[in-house]
């Protein structure tokens, strides 16, 4: 998700604000992955700064990359602003498509309030919301630093399971 930080591409939270913003260090999660020998192969787009912009911001959307679409109805509504006929879900919208549509085998998502289950779910694939605490927050763009988390998208609840044992950990 492109909130996390990594040392090798831009973490923009969706936003052209910070469109080539390159952070100075990996996220703890990050570095974690890389640790577990993950191949980092790209950040997904999200709902702009994780759908804490504005009332009514259409999930998926992002000033930097548009509207994300469902990979099992990619059709925008006809006549609309180009809003998906299927909903990708919450803030994590871009990993949970990325995942869904076999693009990537896992993807983190992060979720004050929704953002890893809803689009887990609109997307048809696992996701879990990790306890607070229990996967560091360190790189993250925040939105609330008491309800903030990240954590694993999969398309089986083993590998998410495999995922949220890499994820975790004290920072």
């Amino acid at each position: 998700k492109d909130n996390v930080d990594t040392v090798d591409q831009p973490t923009t939270a969706g936003s052209l604000a910070l469109e080539g913003s390159l952070p100075s260090r990996d996220a703890f999660v990050t570095r974690r992955l890389r640790e577990a020998g993950a191949v980092i192969i790209g950040k997904a787009t999200l709902t702009e700064l994780a759908n804490f912009l504005a009332t009514g911001m259409p999930s998926g959307y992002s000033s930097l990359a548009g509207f994300g679409f469902n990979p099992y109805d990619p059709r925008p509504q006809p006549g609309s602003d180009g809003r998906p006929v299927l909903t990708p879900g919450g803030s994590s919208s871009g990993s949970s498509i990325a995942v869904s549509a076999n693009l990537a085998a896992v993807g983190v998502g992060t979720e004050t309030s929704g953002s890893i289950l809803s689009p887990a779910s609109s997307n048809g694939i696992v996701g879990i919301k990790p306890t607070l605490g229990l996967v560091s927050r360190a790189g993250i763009v925040p939105i609330s630093a008491d309800q903030d988390t990240a954590g694993p998208l999969a398309r089986t609840v083993a590998d998410a399971a495999i995922l949220l044992g890499v994820l975790a950990g004290f920072d």
